[in-house]
């Protein structure tokens, strides 16, 4: 598939995000299970994560997809905060 479409999964997860995480900079959202939906690797940077732990960002992350996480096998998260 050509990077420029979204399958419907990855579209769904960078809409809740968007909607988290108004304050995103970045967000990427891959689907690494061939398309069914079942794994998931999210890139996102925000200012949501400055002075904020590792964990603590990726909880934020696991809590704004809660509903989408219990239909899901794996989640891969990378956060980072915008270059100053």
């Amino acid at each position: 598939r050509s990077f420029t479409s979204q399958t419907d999964g990855e579209a769904r997860v960078t809409r809740v995000l968007r909607e988290k995480f108004p304050r995103a900079s970045a967000i990427r959202v891959v689907d690494i299970s061939g398309g069914c939906g079942a794994m998931y690797e999210i890139h996102i940077e925000s200012e949501d994560f400055r002075e904020k732990r590792t964990v603590q960002q990726h909880q934020m992350v696991n809590q704004a997809l809660s509903e989408e996480i219990k239909s899901m096998h794996g989640l891969r998260i990378f956060t980072s905060t915008p270059k100053q």
